[in-house]
């Protein structure tokens, strides 16, 4: 997300390096290059043009300051201007003390409003002790019941549910079932009520009349309107729709991970004057986040996103026993650092949100990570698989896998041979990396990994960017072999 916007920015400030003043000449040739970015991201066309605007304004005629250049005084000009356009956001939650608080979920069918009902539950038990209540009122679309109810279930979160509208059009009615569920809420000490109502393909089909009911009966505390980021400009016209309609306290914006252009990020907050509350940065259930402008507007301009990184990590030490940490510190200071321990490392950028997530927030962005057209997560399912199809044995040494070996690991991952040895002579390499990182934590651990990445560790047929010094000489197998031998000795003693 936000890539083609941060590749605009880039080659717009570029033509602003080196020149002595800020000029209206010189600024309205940059900042045109950053319009074009902005359309082309889907940002809404008066936004960005008085967006420009105001950035032309406080841009012209500022002296530049012996230390910085014009693109990094116009940079820091673009970041305040992408904060006010996407703030100020309050962060917090505002709990009623004596009754149950009711949080109210509309937007249209597909935006991923059950699934957010979900995440939200998940995020206010977890961060603000509460007890949520999923309240099921979406009942014309097939399955939405039942959908809420299994979340319910991973969640260990409480349903409630009156069924789904019959075919004939009978059935429980939506309103009712909403007021119904916070009665029930009072009884059952439940402190927190998400309301999943219904919603339509199209904003013309919504039942706002239904919507303004709910409002009307319940009083909720908060109405959010769930929002598909990847619906591009559809996303504003539709918040406009909802928050005509039900005076909205906020948006959650998702699929924030998927290939949206960024567009609706930065109109919504504009043309609505509702913020955006939460952004959906995953399908994974923790994969909510509280939106923050700051944070969003650094990414937007290359700077990435390490506060978020950083909490990540945070979040995976806590469920890392200190017995298991102290285990694998000892096993790194032994230099006995198996592809076993490799993969597990994986697991961890799982846990973090993947190495796409990872990568989209270091500084640079994911464009200038890995080379166009890479997918970062099939590189490293490509070396999970060659690591799998290996026997146990060959993790703990893979100085023992020859050519028959590579073979057979190679058509048990769906790779040539040749990747299973380029593979491997890579991890020789990083073996001697991770007797390193012993004292290191796991951010620092983290770091490294990207760098391996960056340096060709996933890629196929590229090369660590190790230099190899050529001797002159080929070796034959039974030195090859004789390498190996000392190798495993000097393992062992290590051990």
């Amino acid at each position: 997300m936000f890539e083609g916007i941060t590749r605009g920015l880039s080659e717009a400030l570029k033509k602003l390096k080196g020149r002595g003043r800020i000029t209206e000449e010189n600024v309205r040739e940059g900042l045109q290059a950053v319009r074009t970015a902005l359309l082309e991201a889907d940002v809404n066309y008066d936004v960005a043009d008085a967006f420009i605007q105001r950035v032309t304004q406080q841009a012209v005629g500022q002296e530049v300051t012996k230390m910085l250049d014009p693109s990094e005084q116009i940079v820091q000009i673009m970041y305040n201007e992408l904060v006010q356009l996407m703030g100020p956001v309050d962060a917090k939650f505002h709990f009623a003390k004596d009754r149950p608080t009711v949080i109210m979920l509309c937007g249209l069918q597909g935006s991923g409003k059950t699934t957010t009902a979900g995440k939200l539950a998940l995020l206010m038990r977890d961060k603000y002790g509460k007890k949520p209540l999923l309240v099921a009122a979406d009942l014309q679309r097939p399955a939405a019941v039942e959908q809420l109810k299994v979340l319910g279930q991973q969640l260990g979160v409480d349903v409630y549910s009156e069924g789904a509208a019959t075919p004939d059009g009978k059935g429980p009615n939506p309103v009712v079932v909403c007021s119904n569920a916070v009665s029930y809420a009072k009884k059952n000490s439940n402190d927190l009520v998400i309301l999943d109502t219904a919603g339509r393909l199209h904003v013309a089909e919504m039942p706002m009349d239904e919507l303004k009911q709910i409002d009307k009966i319940c009083k909720p505390d908060e109405a959010y309107f769930v929002c598909d980021a990847m619906t591009g400009q559809d996303a504003v016209h539709s918040s406009k729709a909802f928050n005509d309609a039900l005076d909205l306290n906020g948006v959650i914006l998702t699929k924030l991970d998927g290939d949206a252009r960024g567009g609706a990020a930065l109109s919504i907050k504009e043309v609505t004057k509702v913020p955006i509350k939460l952004v959906g940065v995953g399908e994974k259930l923790q994969a909510l986040e509280e939106f923050s402008p700051e944070r969003m507007a650094q990414r937007i301009l290359g700077q990435g996103d390490i506060a978020g990184i950083l909490e990540k990590v945070a979040r995976v030490q806590s469920e890392i026993s200190e017995e298991e940490r102290l285990r694998q510190q000892k096993k790194l200071e032994k230099g006995n650092f198996t592809l076993e321990d490799f993969r597990k490392q994986f697991e961890v950028m799982a846990k973090m949100g993947g190495m796409t997530e990872l990568m989209g927030q270091l500084p640079g962005g994911l464009s200038q990570m890995i080379p166009e057209g890479e997918d970062p997560e099939q590189a490293v399912k490509r070396v999970q698989g060659m690591i799998d199809s290996m026997t146990k044995k060959e993790r703990d040494d893979p100085d023992i896998i020859d050519m028959s070996r590579r073979r057979r690991i190679a058509a048990g991952s769906g790779v040539e041979p040749h990747e299973v040895k380029q593979f491997l002579g890579q991890f020789d390499q990083v073996r001697t990396i991770m007797r390193q990182m012993a004292n290191m934590s796991m951010w620092q651990r983290m770091k490294m990994m990207m760098g391996m990445g960056q340096a060709g560790m996933f890629q196929p047929g590229a090369q660590m960017a190790k230099a190899k010094i050529g001797t002159g000489h080929r070796k034959s197998p039974k030195e090859r072999a004789e390498e190996r031998k000392k190798k495993r000795k000097q393992d062992k003693k290590r051990k």
